[in-house]
């Protein structure tokens, strides 16, 4: 700073002395034209003649000489100066983009590149020099490349920048970025536009934190819309299982009541058979609803699927099984007849994925689950048993995925198909404490998985005797609220040789006990019931007698509120509609049982 003021003092008395020498060359001037227009004046008399009009001319030439030189020179010290201090800011801007984090580029009105900073050449996986000249499509999808172009125009017909939120880039080594970039216009010094510049940011990370949000968000509403149409089939099958009861239960009354040879005999057969086709029915809408479960055991599932495929591809010869990679595996707690029902669901679903034929490859391997695995379902860490069917069919795209496993939901043409089959067995394996999911292609086939919890002890295998119908003379309390079922089921009891109190609630029910448990030999009690409830009343039993014996009964299944009541030591469960011959042998189980063989 000092340095800057001396030098400015040297060139202002440099000023001053030039602008006097000026002068006196102009006095010097002036006295000889005085002397060449008077002959008699001298000239050294007149160069040294001091008269006010002369000095005062003199002293303004003085002045303005001066002046206009300190104001040249200062001029001339700018000007000198000016490319400098261009120089300097331009280097400072060159430093800021080439160290920021942030992609840089110029394009010109060609579409191509004319300056990228290093950040930008690093995104896209070449050198600033590589750069130069590219258009956008050399290193983008074209989809990116023709939104690109069209922002491009926008800005320069509107002089306003613009954002792209999703710039997708290739890199030479095949990954891909996403870059979020703004782009607005290069101007002349006349404000002609000469083209565009831009910021890149890489946002990848970002993109795919919010793409795994936004699965992870479809994947739990889907789940709470399973749930609520679970609920909703749930409630359905109860009802229509009430009702089937009556007429299950008052056509086992009728065969039982004529001859084999009486000509109505075989059309009552049928009408039991039609009864038990629509609980099949019902068993499926249970088992979508989380239930279904009712005869659980010790499995292996390499052996249930290899039994299943053998049976399923006798009569789907186009079809070619290959079981090459069913392994064995930890066995699994299933109830193997709805697990049959899964698989069966599977195969034919691939069938028909297949009309021309094709291949279905089965695998089974036991893996290990941890918390986070299928994200956000509630998994229980552990060792699970993976069963994996593929087929070679058409696939599905993602609209038919996301809606696959809802119930009443096909793809078939009207009157081919229930739309029950997939969502049962989604429903069976998430009451097996199990999880399946789907991967499909339209064009490239579709693989299922499930998972079901493997255990690690095993049970022997029930009597498989034939059915027939039990007998017997002791007191049963009959509890249900339905007419229906009441009507029927007080028959069938009777017919059986028992003999039947009734309770059409809870309340009701635990007066009659109260009154007469010494009486009573065994109470068959519904599960769902206005008021006082199946569980809270078989809970007020137990307090009454703690040895007392329970069936119970509900056209629900097995799981959710009845399995906590048979884990609370009621003795055994049967599931609406039931015939004669079923309710037989569930009585005498319970009453013959030693122990009650929850």
């Amino acid at each position: 700073m000092r340095s800057s003021k001396i030098s400015d003092n040297h060139r202002f008395g440099r000023t001053l002395l030039t602008a006097a020498l000026l002068t006196f060359g102009i006095w010097v001037i002036m006295a000889l034209v005085s002397v060449s227009a008077a002959p008699d004046e001298s000239f050294h008399r007149r160069l040294l003649h001091l008269d006010a009009s002369r000095l005062t001319a003199a002293l303004y030439i003085y002045v303005l000489l001066a002046a206009g030189l300190w104001y040249n020179r200062h001029r001339d010290a700018a000007a000198a100066g000016a490319p400098s201090s261009v120089s300097a800011d331009e280097d400072r801007y060159r430093n800021i983009i080439e160290t920021m984090e942030e992609g840089y580029f110029e394009i010109d009105l060609k579409g191509k590149l004319t300056f990228v900073n290093d950040a930008f050449a690093r995104m896209v996986g070449r050198t600033p020099s590589q750069m130069r000249g590219l258009r956008t499509r050399d290193y983008t999808s074209t989809d990116t490349a023709t939104r690109m172009q069209h922002t491009l125009n926008t800005i320069y017909l509107t002089g306003e920048s613009q954002r792209l939120g999703s710039f997708d880039v290739f890199r030479p080594d095949g990954d891909r970025l996403a870059l979020e970039i703004s782009v607005s216009q290069v101007k002349s010094a006349p404000g002609r536009v000469v083209g565009f510049r831009g910021i890149a940011r890489d946002v990848t990370a970002n993109l795919k934190v919010a793409r795994e949000k936004q699965r992870l968000e479809t994947q739990l509403q889907q789940a709470r819309k399973m749930e609520a149409i679970g609920t909703l089939a749930s409630g359905i099958a109860h009802d229509f299982n009430n009702i089937m009861m009556g007429i299950l239960g008052n056509t086992s009354l009728m065969i039982s009541k004529i001859d084999p040879d009486h000509p109505h005999f075989e059309k009552l057969k049928n009408i039991e058979k039609y009864v038990e086709n629509g609980s099949e029915l019902t068993q499926q809408l249970l088992g979508f609803a989380r239930g279904g479960k009712y005869n659980v055991k010790p499995t292996s599932l390499r052996e249930l699927v290899e039994e299943s495929a053998q049976m399923f591809g006798r009569t789907k010869k186009e079809i070619r099984i290959h079981k090459a990679h069913l392994k064995e595996t930890l066995p699994v707690a299933a109830d193997r007849g709805q697990i049959e029902q899964v698989l069966l669901n599977l195969f034919v679903n691939a069938w028909q994925a297949m009309p021309g034929g094709g291949d279905i490859y089965l695998l089974t391997e036991d893996v290990e689950l941890d918390a986070g695995y299928q994200a956000p379902y509630e998994v229980v860490p552990g060792p699970y048993v993976k069963l994996s069917i593929m087929d070679t069919g058409v696939g599905m795209d993602r609209a038919t995925r996301k809606r696959i496993f809802e119930p009443f939901f096909t793809t078939k043409e009207m009157g081919r198909g229930t739309g029950l089959g997939l969502a049962s067995a989604y429903g069976i394996v998430k009451n097996h404490g199990g999880y399946i999911n789907v991967y499909s292609e339209k064009g490239r086939g579709t693989t299922f998985n499930i998972y079901l919890p493997a255990c690690d002890h095993t049970r022997p295998e029930e009597d498989g005797a034939t059915r027939r119908v039990y007998t017997g003379s002791e007191t049963i309390l009959l509890v249900d609220d339905e007419d229906i079922t009441m009507d029927v089921g007080q028959e069938l009891l009777e017919e059986l040789g028992y003999k039947v109190l009734t309770a059409r609630n809870g309340r009701d029910a635990l007066d009659i006990y109260r009154r007469r448990k010494d009486r009573i030999d065994m109470v068959i009690l519904d599960m769902v019931m206005p008021g006082m409830g199946g569980g809270a009343t078989y809970d007020e039993l137990k307090k009454l007698n703690p040895e007392v014996k329970v069936l119970l009964a509900s056209g629900y299944s097995i799981s959710g509120e009845a399995a906590k009541i048979l884990e609370r030591g009621c003795n055994a469960f049967i599931q609406k509609p039931f015939n004669m011959k079923q309710l037989s042998e569930k009585i005498r189980k319970v009453l013959d049982a030693v122990e009650t063989p929850c």
